[in-house]
């Protein structure tokens, strides 16, 4: 006769007696509560208090070089201190708007609800950009605090050649004009030098990497030419050239002709050997092939080039503007640098700094819907 000792179970303490699962203590399956749990990180905030101290310092602070024209820095603080805060606030209503209506009340769909749904999709972004980019925010401001204290405040820098930030901002709006019409003028030149250096270099690239007999005799003048630098060619171009921006417009398309050549090439003659003979199988020309198979292969790397390309352009295009032009923020820099106002020659620095970092931006858009697949492999 067979028997066995039965012992009871030992419950866990996530079950109740009758069997079924209890959540843990502090956890929830609701939406709500797990808003309420995260909530919103404290540092969120310290951008405006940083912007505040700055603010303090500026007008509280006795330094070597007193309080001017500092309209424009006050505002340009008050501007990014109130907008900070209204992200921030904007991401606390996504928690909000989702305790008010969690999934397991009987509350309409999202469906029903178009302008609930899309605030709350809304402000959950801005909340992770806001909480992604607040170190940075920090350090930004903290630097334009340390601009003031070594600058205008302490003396450690001298004067005029580093002002404060107070009137580099200040020039931004005084002039806001000559600005404006300089940074139009560089972009009608950077696009005319860009968009024929890279057309240009898209062709030859092709050429210089679908057929063997073009590389055997084009590929030694590009690598003795190419590397030289496009500056080094404003005599020439001053000679060739009837005009002062065409000369200008030719150096830009010199600096980026070269790397987007060289990308091209490259991209066109690494194409699998496999897919042009499956073409060939199918019935298509050399035409079809080189516009089919090679090219839309090669446009990672022609992507490269242009990068590269656009890069170079806008390197040059400082020096290119001072060799005659009538406009331009190159012209402007050389001309503040005359007059030993490098206040102005800063604030075209910081013009040129988020005119060609949009422009990257831009590109690197572009980038991504085109080469869906490779979408976030470049990052900018």
């Amino acid at each position: 006769m067979k028997f066995a000792l039965a012992f009871p179970k030992k419950r866990k303490s996530s079950e109740n007696p009758a069997g079924a699962r209890v959540a843990p203590a502090g956890a929830s399956g609701t939406v709500g509560a797990d808003s309420r749990k995260r909530g919103v990180s404290p540092i969120v905030f310290v951008p405006v208090g940083a912007a505040a101290a700055t603010w303090a310092i500026h007008c509280f602070w006795e330094g070597v070089v007193p309080v001017g024209d500092d309209f424009a820095f006050c505002v340009i603080l008050g501007v990014v201190a109130v907008g900070w805060l209204f992200l921030v606030c904007l991401g606390r209503i996504s928690w909000k708007t989702r305790e008010a209506s969690p999934a397991n009340l009987s509350s309409p769909p999202a469906a029903k609800r178009p302008f609930l749904s899309c605030m709350g999709r809304v402000s959950a972004k801005t909340d992770a950009l806001t909480q992604k980019n607040a170190p940075l925010m920090i350090v930004a401001i903290g630097t334009v605090a340390l601009w003031e204290l070594i600058t205008a405040k302490s003396g450690i820098l001298p004067l005029p050649f580093f002002p404060g930030p107070e009137r580099v901002f200040y020039v931004l709006f005084e002039d806001a004009d000559v600005l404006l019409k300089g940074a139009y003028h560089s972009l009608w030149l950077l696009s005319i030098g860009f968009g024929l250096g890279s057309v240009a270099g898209f062709f030859a690239g092709v050429c210089f990497g679908w057929s063997k007999q073009v590389r055997y005799w084009g590929m030694p003048v590009l690598k003795f030419f190419g590397p030289v630098p496009a500056t080094a060619w404003i005599p020439l171009a001053l000679v060739l050239s009837p005009s002062a921006f065409g000369a200008s417009a030719f150096i830009l398309a010199l600096a980026s002709f070269f790397p987007m050549v060289m990308l091209t090439s490259s991209g066109v003659a690494s194409v699998r050997h496999s897919h042009l003979e499956i073409a060939r199988t199918l019935g298509a020309t050399d035409w079809q092939l080189v516009r089919r198979v090679a090219i839309p292969s090669a446009l990672p790397s022609i992507f490269i080039g242009l990068f590269i390309a656009l890069s170079c352009s806008c390197i040059t295009l400082v020096v290119a503007e001072m060799i005659g032009t009538k406009a331009g923020l190159g012209l402007y820099m050389s001309w503040a640098q005359s007059w030993v106002e490098y206040h102005k020659m800063f604030a075209a620095i910081l013009i040129m700094g988020v005119f060609f970092s949009s422009l990257m931006a831009l590109f690197f858009r572009l980038r991504d819907r085109v080469l869906r697949w490779q979408q976030g492999l470049i990052k900018w």
